[in-house]
């Protein structure tokens, strides 16, 4: 999440800032049923949203959907608040806002959770505070066998209750260059050596005979016996498996 000026269309730069006794007043009469007294007080109670969204910058969720989320809290609250309670609006609304947008990052996440998966995993992360609290090295093995679990248990539950990460989240920022995380991933398969050795091997198959390259083909890409090879080339068993020595020959001295 980005620290947004504008947060679903709202320029929060200009939200306005209520005394506490504007929002009593507004309240008393939104109360009455007074629909612009409504209105002025949501959006004047909007800096409150805005400040409990801040806490969750880091939850890598969409600004404008948390915003939203927090000014349905904040909506109910109005609903819910008497002015009989006694109490500052403020302190009645937070709770509930906060309420709501917990809610909204709780069953938004595509991932669910098992309860005891999470309990697992806080027992898991409050033994290995307390191996680090003792300065000793909190490893797999270590917190596994404080707990009496398996290993694998201790992985597979710390990974469920880790937060995902997109591959185009910012890595390294510095004068204006943003390296993002999928620059940084690296595919064997597609290595300059691997690239170098492709192409020399496509160019010494391309220096074989036709039917070297057929008996090659039929031979370890269709996986056939010399005995099949030579009933479908229409040559002997001897030599197709000379035309085959001859051909491996070739390739491996071209690219050697």
């Amino acid at each position: 999440m980005l620290s947004k000026v504008v947060i679903c269309g709202v320029d929060t730069t200009g939200l306005p800032k209520l005394t506490p006794e504007e929002n009593e007043e507004l309240m008393k009469k939104l109360k009455n049923g007074d629909k612009a007294a409504r209105e002025k007080f949501i959006v004047g109670n909007m800096r409150l949203v805005l400040s409990l969204v801040k806490r969750f910058w880091a939850k890598n969720a969409n600004a404008d959907d948390v915003f939203q989320a927090g000014c349905v809290g904040l909506i109910k609250a109005i609903e819910n608040f008497d002015l009989k309670f006694g109490v500052k609006f403020s302190t009645y609304a937070v709770p509930m806002i906060m309420g709501e947008i917990k809610r909204y990052l709780r069953d938004g996440n595509s991932l669910r959770v098992s309860r005891s998966i999470r309990d697992t995993a806080y027992r898991i992360l409050k033994v290995r505070e307390g191996l680090e609290e003792r300065d000793e090295e909190a490893t797999i093995e270590r917190i596994a066998a404080e707990l009496q679990v398996q290993e694998r248990e201790v992985v597979y539950c710390l990974d469920a209750i880790s937060d995902p990460v997109s591959l185009y989240d910012p890595v390294y920022n510095k004068a204006g260059d943003t390296l993002q995380l999928v620059d940084q991933l690296f595919d064997e398969t597609q290595s300059d050596e691997i690239w170098t050795e492709r192409v020399a091997l496509r160019e010494a198959i391309d220096r074989l005979t036709e039917r070297e390259k057929k008996i090659l083909m039929l031979r370890y890409f269709e996986g056939k016996t010399q005995t099949e090879i030579s009933a479908e080339v229409g040559i002997s068993q001897a030599q197709v498996s000379r035309l085959e020595k001859n051909a491996l020959g070739t390739l491996k001295k071209e690219i050697s």
